[in-house]
């Protein structure tokens, strides 16, 4: 499964600072992204599958909050995350 204890340790480690700081804003946004790219890959192999489409789009309204968050409260963790991440700047 690609939601294993490892693969998470291994982000929040990453992004969130140390493994047990699992609710950084960093760390879930990190992990929002990784789950977002591997249901767009399921979505690409299943067209119709509706409950994953949902499931999606949740998740990435998610990230977006937490990255609109992140933005009003400290503008260089926002850029740092989305440098690391290779995401758009969603805020303007």
């Amino acid at each position: 499964m690609y939601l294993s204890s490892e693969w998470k340790t291994e982000i929040f480690t990453t992004h969130g600072g140390e493994a047990t700081n699992t609710g950084s804003a960093e760390g879930q946004v990190a992990l929002f992204t990784k789950r977002i790219a591997h249901l767009t890959g399921h979505l690409k192999k299943n067209k119709k599958d509706f409950a994953t489409q949902l499931s999606l789009q949740k998740l990435v309204g998610k990230r977006r909050a937490l990255l609109a968050y992140l933005y009003k409260k400290d503008i260089q963790r926002y850029r740092a995350i989305i440098k690391a991440l290779e995401l758009r700047d969603i805020i303007k």
